[in-house]
């Protein structure tokens, strides 16, 4: 069974784009290569059973299971030491990233309080976007009785756009809500 937003991709997402930019050949299209959720844990320095949490959340929230991510410098004003856990991560790619970004977006984004879309500027110049979300709690995955803390994350996604423009076309078509 293929993801519903590949199959919307391919049969209304790459012919809007050829139109849109004149692209003749159909590599040229723009697609999302992968996505990367990021979770920040700076407290895990202090209490070590944050991390065992976030990984659990993130592994629900994600269907994969993320990697821990350390310390690669001592910082003492941090009390922080080198391969201390400060975070975890993980990346999506192929089925398990198209269902991940049409749930996020069909069903986790609409759940945050006062959304009004997401921000349309937030593009590095080449075509990724990078958002940051400050609670866990709009995914449906989550249970509510089972957070301690609301946890933030960073979702970058990765295209193949050379410019910000077309990457912006190409989020929107597949059902993106940004900001007017």
């Amino acid at each position: 069974m293929r993801a519903r937003l590949r199959q919307l991709y391919n049969e209304n997402v790459v012919p809007s784009l050829k139109q849109d930019f004149g692209y003749t050949n159909p590599m040229a299209v723009p697609k999302v290569t992968k996505v990367s959720i990021n979770i920040g844990l700076g407290e895990a320095t202090g209490n070590a059973k944050l991390m065992d949490v976030a990984v659990q959340e993130l592994s629900s929230i994600s269907g994969q299971k993320p990697v821990i991510t350390r310390a690669k410098k001592s910082i003492a004003a941090f009390k922080l030491r080198e391969n201390m856990p400060i975070g975890c991560m993980v990346t999506l790619r192929g089925d398990t990233m198209f269902e991940f970004l049409d749930r996020f977006m069909n069903i986790a984004l609409p759940r945050v309080r006062d959304f009004r879309g997401i921000n349309p500027k937030s593009f590095d110049g080449r075509g990724n976007y990078t958002m940051g979300i400050k609670d866990q709690l709009i995914f449906p995955e989550i249970d509510y009785n089972k957070v301690d803390k609301a946890r933030g994350m960073n979702i970058c996604i990765t295209t193949t756009a050379k410019t910000d423009a077309e990457a912006l076309a190409l989020l929107k078509y597949m059902g993106m809500p940004f900001r007017q």
